[in-house]
């Protein structure tokens, strides 16, 4: 086993190699922009994104950061010899679950494309599914790599795949882009998925890290899939905001007002995402470790800090970002095929958005310290909780506030949240260990 760093350590270490990554992964919407502007049909892609993110979700929150960390790091500290198995019968599971998921959400995408578009646009809705529904059985392969590695301590292969798959994704749209216009994108995100897979199990092995396939379900599987039920199903819940954020811009009636949307909240959760890559896998597993051997005050202490150090780098990052908007924004997005109003109104939607990052900070810290507890329980009522108060400010602002309205409300959405997870988090610390 790696030997176990510092939390802030590890994360200056991993700083680096993310920042490339994540830069390398935030040209994506860029080049998106400057390739197909705002119009209807990059409507119907991001909309087409939306659906297949919600189902995404459930992949992706089924691995990464989810209960497959807490649980592997016991199995490992009193039943070693079990860990191949275990990680077998998880992989398994995983791409059977991620086929059987796929092919539903394709047909289901299918059905509702075709009521929801016409002429062209029909056509390219439907075009995307195919490589969408096989996004999303890489996508359980990848993230399945990404947890065990992060439960061995071993989070260097994260940012090096993040890095590669974005740079083919990149490639790939680029040389594709002209023959097949926006149905270019998912094929693009499709084939970067697959290289980062390749890269992680590359990794894996390389690290001796066993995994024997089966579909046995020993002890450790079966708690797993109870614990990350919860999970998933919170975070499909919750994966449910952008979709509706997507159908109520259009009552905003703002042309290309769901790119608008989506491209300024990209913009706004650049510092997350970064966090979410360099510290936030290593909290949870260092929770986890700290959880299994019942040591609660290193665990109250590591939540604390994490805490107090997230919420300042946001609340500075927030600051920066609001000041260097309007230039920021005109250098990433002034060019191609946008245009200067759009970029004006992504300058005055920013700020919405901005107000909710500290707070979407707190909620990703608290949630995982809910995951390292096994306390997994909880994430489908937070969701719903989520979602309803998502709906219900949407309803509330959009009529007076417009895009600004729906950006609003997901911040305001976050920081209930996140109180929420912090006062039930204080309660199951209080409980008899």
């Amino acid at each position: 086993m790696s030997a176990r760093r510092s939390i802030a350590r590890t994360t200056l270490l991993l700083l680096p190699m993310q920042v490339v990554s994540r830069g390398v992964e935030a040209l994506f919407p860029v080049v998106l922009a400057l390739c197909f502007g705002r119009n209807d049909v990059t409507d119907v892609y991001y909309f087409a994104w939306a659906v297949f993110a919600l189902a995404g979700s459930l992949v992706f929150s089924a691995f990464q950061d989810s209960a497959v960390v807490p649980v592997l790091t016991e199995v490992k500290l009193t039943r070693p010899g079990d860990l191949a198995r275990v990680r077998g019968s998880l992989l398994a599971h995983g791409l059977a679950g991620g086929a059987a998921l796929a092919a539903v959400v394709a047909l289901a995408a299918a059905a509702w494309f075709s009521v929801r578009y016409t002429g062209a646009a029909r056509g390219f809705a439907l075009w995307m599914i195919a490589p969408f529904a096989a996004w999303l059985l890489a996508l359980a392969a990848k993230t399945f790599y990404g947890a065990v590695l992060s439960a061995e301590h071993r989070y260097v292969p994260l940012p090096v795949a993040g890095a590669a798959g974005a740079a083919v994704t990149l490639g790939v749209l680029l040389m594709a882009k002209d023959a097949l216009s926006v149905t270019a994108i998912p094929c693009a995100s499709l084939a970067g998925e697959l290289v980062a897979t390749w890269i992680l199990a590359a990794a894996a092995r390389g690290a001796g890290i066993a995994v024997h396939l089966t579909f046995d379900r020993p002890e450790p599987v079966r708690r797993i899939a109870r614990l990350i039920a919860s999970e998933v199903g919170g975070s499909a819940v919750t994966r449910v905001n952008p979709v509706v954020d997507q159908l109520m811009s259009v009552l905003a009636r703002v042309v290309g007002g769901g790119t608008l949307l989506k491209l300024s909240g990209d913009v706004a959760t650049v510092p997350t995402s970064l966090l979410q890559a360099t510290l936030f896998s290593v909290l949870l597993t260092h929770l986890s470790e700290d959880a299994a051997h019942g040591k609660r005050e290193a665990f109250r202490a590591t939540v604390r800090r994490a805490l107090v150090t997230v919420v300042l780098v946001l609340l500075a990052a927030t600051a920066l970002l609001v000041l260097v908007r309007r230039p920021l924004l005109h250098a990433v997005f002034g060019h191609g095929a946008m245009d200067w109003a759009g970029v004006e109104r992504m300058a005055h939607l920013l700020p919405y958005h901005l107000a909710g990052l500290a707070p979407f900070g707190a909620l990703l810290v608290l949630a995982r310290a809910h995951v390292a507890l096994q306390n997994s329980r909880i994430m489908l009522g937070m969701g719903v909780l989520n979602a309803v108060l998502n709906v219900a400010l949407n309803a509330a602002l959009l009529p007076y506030m417009g895009l600004e309205g729906i950006a609003l409300s997901t911040s305001i959405t976050y920081a209930v949240v996140a109180v929420v997870f912090a006062v039930r988090l204080r309660g199951r610390l209080a409980a008899p260990g």
